[in-house]
């Protein structure tokens, strides 16, 4: 078993290192913002020596600084939706237009360019949801794990209407999807277009520090799964160096060397590189998904007694089950489809032959050894 540990173990790192690289290009996009003239590059290369720094200096400032990190998007999200409101209500114009509902099913309707752009968007909402399995994980650590994650997972739908469903019907509303640009926030063009120029500029700082956060969060967690590999001769023992701070020092340098990728790539394919690793993140992470879905089934099958004294059952187990499995591989059969997402589909599969070579080579040494 330690071999397919050690297989899940490093995929679920690759998982948060691609989605790294995702929120350090996503930073470097939101800083051309106010240096449009600079190549995407070079912002995503200064910010990750900034994050590499303050990983190696600050630790002890890590939760705390994430908590008002994430304060900050959520006031943010609320407030433009506060803002929006009131635009919408008293009939405000941009330069887009006038502000109403009605655009929501305006300029073509709900399906403007067919069934096929919504089908396609699906790899891009996939991977707004990368991270939510952290709410399971953490119920090891939890006093409480039969109140606290029923709770927290039961607020989930919520967050994702307000969050998610509210600020984009408000951002449509206000600004059609028709005049939105590709290239820069929604929340800083709904502001700019309102002519609020300094508060677009404002919102722009919160979305670019929750992408350095997201990349931060990244970054350390990545560190200290390569460290904890190291620890069980999983990983090389130079990663197991601690500073004087307790920080693991190798292993931080190895994880921002490996998102360093996402840099060059920003310099060769500036256009495409953001959707190519979401892309692959969300390969990665419908991969880890999966597993655990399986895991739950084998689960239930082997620990029937213990599975039906659980209070927080999955709904309609097995079929939703199957019909989670048939939903994932829905999602690759899209990226297949697409040009720009397909790509991924042919890179993914290197890490999980270096994974193999990887076991074999442990296996290997294993034998000699013993």
């Amino acid at each position: 078993n330690i071999y397919k540990n050690l297989h899940i173990c490093n995929c679920y790192w690759f998982c948060w290192i691609s989605l790294a690289m995702a929120d350090l290009t996503a930073a470097g996009l939101y800083i051309q913002y106010w240096f449009p003239g600079i190549g995407q590059w070079v912002p995503s290369f200064i910010l990750l020596m900034v994050l590499l720094i303050m990983n190696l200096t600050a630790v002890k400032m890590f939760g705390e600084m994430e908590f008002w990190f994430a304060l900050i998007k959520v006031v943010a999200i609320l407030a433009l939706i506060v803002v929006g409101a009131v635009i919408l209500f008293q009939g405000f114009s941009t330069n887009a237009g006038e502000s109403s509902f009605a655009n929501l099913w305006n300029n073509g309707g709900w399906f403007p360019n067919g069934i096929t752009g919504f089908i396609l968007s699906f790899q891009m909402v996939v991977f707004a949801f990368t991270g939510i399995e952290l709410v399971g994980i953490t119920a090891g650590e939890t006093k409480n794990p039969s109140t606290v994650i029923p709770q927290a997972i039961n607020h989930i739908p919520i967050r994702i209407i307000i969050f998610y469903i509210g600020a984009l019907a408000i951002i449509m509303s206000i600004y059609p999807w028709t005049v939105v640009s590709p290239d820069q926030s929604p929340f800083v063009q709904v502001f700019a277009a309102v002519g609020v120029a300094a508060a677009a500029g404002i919102v722009n700082f919160v979305v670019l520090t929750a992408a350095a956060s997201a990349c931060n969060s990244g970054i350390f967690s990545t560190s200290r799964m390569v460290y904890s590999l190291s620890k069980e001769d999983n990983a090389p023992k130079s990663m197991q160096t601690l500073t004087s701070h307790q920080i693991p020092a190798n292993a931080t340098v190895f994880s921002v060397a490996v998102i360093l990728v996402s840099v060059i790539l920003n310099y060769i394919m500036p256009k495409g590189v953001f959707v190519l690793i979401t892309s692959i993140s969300t390969i990665c992470f419908i991969y880890i998904w999966a597993i655990m879905v399986i895991c739950h089934m084998k689960y239930r099958r082997s620990k029937v007694q213990s599975a039906a004294a659980n209070k927080f059952r999955m709904p309609f187990y097995p079929l939703s089950s199957y019909l989670i499995l048939l939903f994932f591989a829905f999602v690759i059969v899209i990226l297949a489809f697409n040009e720009e997402t397909r790509v991924a589909l042919f890179v993914t599969p290197v890490w999980f032959v270096m994974l193999a070579v990887i076991k074999a080579k442990m296996k290997e040494k294993k034998l000699c050894t013993e």
